[in-house]
């Protein structure tokens, strides 16, 4: 399953930081973070669940960017 939320970064390098931090999150297949679209996109293993995960990398995210926002989890 694949899902697009709505994000608000900073900056490229903040945008990578958030993609490499998804990355690491159980659940996720891949994930990519576009500063030019201000998107996440999140493909998810099969069987995730899709709002733990993703409140996961929402953790996952503040933690090096504490003031990141994903819309629509």
């Amino acid at each position: 399953m694949k899902k697009s939320y709505k994000i608000e970064v900073d900056c490229a390098n903040c945008a990578q930081k958030m993609e490499d931090a998804a990355n690491t999150v159980a659940g996720v297949a891949k994930a990519t973070v576009s500063f030019m679209t201000q998107k996440m996109n999140v493909e998810f293993d099969e069987g995730a669940d899709v709002k733990a995960t993703m409140q996961n990398v929402l953790s996952a995210c503040k933690k090096v960017e504490d003031d990141c926002e994903i819309f629509g989890i």
